[in-house]
This record gives C-alpha cells, sequence and structure tokens, in this order.
C-alpha cells in the first residue's frame, strides 16, 4: 500500500491529508505541527487519519513553512560538471573530498512550487540544467521524517562564469519544485532509490537520464548533520541531497521543455518550464 502526505486547495484552503490508494483524507494538522512532534506522535496521527472521510482539492506544493535547502558536489557526476562548466575546477574538486559539504540555502517556502506547476529558467543565462535530487524532510530535531522528489533548477552559465554567482544561479523564482507529496520514512522502501530524468521537448525527448541515491559520497544523516550542526529548524526543513543526473555541454533546458522526475517508491514530479526574470547583461 503506497502511503504519502500532500497538500491540497480544499475550498480555497490549504489542507493536508494522507494519500493512500488512491483517496486522500485528512490530516488533524498541518507539516509545521507535524514535524514538532517525537516520531511516534507524528506516525500515529498520520496513521489514525485511515479512518476520516475522503477530502478532494487541488494539489499545492507539500511545504508549510519549511526552508528548503540543498547540498552540492555529493556525487562524482556533478563534481565533473561543475568543474567542466566552471572558471574556478579545483573548487568543486576540493569540496567533493572535503570532511564538510557545500551546502547553501534554495529557496522559502512560499517560493516553492508544486507538481505541474513551472519551473523557471533565467532570462539572463544561456545554460540551464534541471537537477533531479531526492529530498530529505527532516524534522525539529534535524531526524528524517520523510523523503520527496525536488528539482533544484539551475543556472548552469551563471555558475560557471564565477562561484561568487552561486545565490544567482540557484536562487529565483520557480527555480525549486518539490512534490507531489511526502512519503514518511516508515512507508518508504529502504534506500538506496533509483532516480530517473527525463525532459520532453515538442513532443519527443531531448533528454533522459537515470542514477541512484547509491552513487551518493556522503549519507543522508551526514547531511543533515551538517545543515543542522549551527541552525535550528523549529517546524523542519526540507534538504535536497543533490545530482547524479548532469546533462553535458550540448544540452540547455528551454521554455516549453517538460521535466519528469521519478524516484522509486517516493512519487513523480513533472514540471513545464517557463521563462522568468529579464536580461540586464544585453
Amino acid at each position: 500500500m503506497s502511503l504519502s502526505l500532500v497538500r491540497l486547495n480544499v475550498a480555497g484552503e490549504p489542507r493536508w491529508a494522507v494519500r493512500s490508494d488512491g483517496e486522500d483524507r485528512p490530516l488533524p494538522v498541518g507539516l509545521d505541527d507535524l514535524l514538532q512532534l517525537p516520531p511516534d506522535e507524528a506516525r500515529s496521527v498520520v496513521e489514525s487519519a485511515a479512518a476520516a472521510a475522503p477530502v478532494e482539492g487541488e494539489l499545492l506544493a507539500p511545504i508549510d513553512n519549511q526552508e528548503v535547502w540543498a547540498a552540492g558536489v555529493t556525487y562524482e557526476r556533478s563534481r565533473d560538471g561543475r568543474v567542466a562548466e566552471s572558471t574556478e575546477a579545483d573548487v568543486y574538486t576540493r569540496v567533493y573530498q572535503a570532511r564538510r559539504p557545500e551546502v547553501f540555502f534554495k529557496a522559502p517556502a512560499a517560493r516553492v512550487v508544486g507538481d505541474g506547476s513551472p519551473v523557471g529558467v533565467r532570462a539572463d543565462s544561456p545554460w540551464n540544467a534541471p537537477e533531479a535530487e531526492l529530498g530529505l524532510v527532516l524534522d525539529a530535531t534535524g531526524a528524517v521524517f520523510g523523503y520527496v522528489v525536488g528539482n533544484d533548477v539551475s543556472s548552469r552559465s551563471i555558475e560557471g562564469e564565477n562561484p561568487l554567482y552561486l545565490p544567482q544561479a540557484k536562487v529565483y523564482e520557480r527555480s525549486c519544485a518539490l512534490g507531489p507529496g511526502i512519503v514518511p520514512a516508515w512507508a518508504a522502501p529502504e534506500p538506496p532509490f533509483r532516480i530517473d530524468l527525463r525532459v520532453e521537448r515538442a513532443g519527443a525527448t531531448a533528454f533522459e537520464g537515470t542514477t541512484s541515491t547509491e552513487q551518493l559520497t556522503r549519507s543522508f544523516d551526514d547531511l543533515a548533520s551538517w545543515l543542522t550542526a549551527a541552525l535550528d529548524f523549529e517546524v523542519g526543513v526540507v534538504l535536497l541531497t543533490g545530482t547524479g543526473i548532469v546533462p553535458d555541454e550540448s544540452f540547455d533546458l528551454k521554455a516549453g521543455d517538460v521535466v519528469t522526475i521519478d524516484i522509486e517508491g517516493i512519487g513523480s514530479l513533472t514540471n513545464p518550464v517557463i521563462q522568468v526574470g529579464r536580461d540586464l547583461t544585453t
């Protein structure tokens, strides 16, 4: 039996529900409250929703007030891609080998889009890429509560020009997608997880790739520990774990494309692509 936590628009109000076997049953609390509970209590709240009457609503991004952070250069393929694009290639080789990972802020909750909503590529970036990633949903103590599919859309040209431009390459309108729902750790298959990425353009496959979290050079607990070493997250946090699928230099994500990310046992996230912002470089 599949089980996930989804956020719905029910009669104009956001409402959390447990999705199981095609039905959505309302939760008595939201994600903010759930991630502050001890693990056993949180599980009890989720499982007790099975007795509620089903509800219907439009799917929203599965997030309340959580921040989204991300880890970079956690796969060998990611390191190679960063080295190839960057004018400062040694930076990425050193962080790949270092004890301390690269961890950066990705998005506040209000800027996260859900399944079916458009993701963006910057108008001032001639080279862009989707980044298919497993997201860890951490509770208020920093423990892994569950998993979610994520897309860390990025400008490869801006980051490659100068590593100090990382925030502009990563943080902009519609650059972060999560969905369709959160699979609690107790309901998920045992890691590792297979990750598939497909980009469709004009009805044909423009790019596809596959990886596995088995290829991660760092454990989930290690990444979570570094994020929470000097930061408290009272309502939990989402941590994207990096990408092992990096298109080569010939591929550029464009407006009109459709990106689909499938993570085995977690879900499928699909987003059309639009252009955002304005170009100040010309």
